[in-house]
């Protein structure tokens, strides 16, 4: 079966709603699983719950079918995604472009020429799809 993870702020932003109704269409139309995550930070912690955030993503979108919902407390939110892509063997990875842009300066301390989609491609060997905050997909990369 495909998965889909789509990484969403919490509370939900506008981009972040833009980023997971893209994640939601790609789902639906590859016939996938999703998988909606949120990192909660240790050193601010909301103590968001599952129950929290499958409230928030239904309130705002409406009930998602074959959907997962999951938390995880980490240090680094770029560190702890690429954890849970790799966890999960995400087929399809659908980001924010303000995240992409957070990934690029992580992956830029370590590399000296990031192209962030490329790493993600061949780090996770899956589909990156990056969407603005108007909702429009800005890159969109197959692994």
């Amino acid at each position: 079966m495909t998965l889909v993870v789509v990484p969403v702020r919490y509370p939900l932003t506008a981009h972040s709603e833009a980023t997971l109704r893209e994640g939601v269409r790609v789902a639906e139309e590859r016939d996938a699983e999703l998988t909606v995550l949120h990192v909660d930070l240790y050193q601010n912690s909301g103590g968001v719950s599952r129950s929290d955030l499958k409230r928030a993503v239904e309130g705002r979108i409406g009930r998602v079918d074959r959907a997962r919902f999951v938390v995880r407390r980490g240090f680094l939110v770029e560190e702890t995604i690429l954890e849970e892509i790799v966890a999960e063997d995400a087929d399809v990875v659908v980001i924010g472009s303000k995240q992409a842009g957070r990934w690029r300066r992580m992956v830029q301390k370590l590399l000296s020429d990031p192209d962030i989609d490329t790493y993600l491609r061949e780090q996770l060997d899956c589909t990156v799809i990056t969407v603005n905050g108007s909702g429009e997909t800005v890159s969109h990369a197959d692994g």
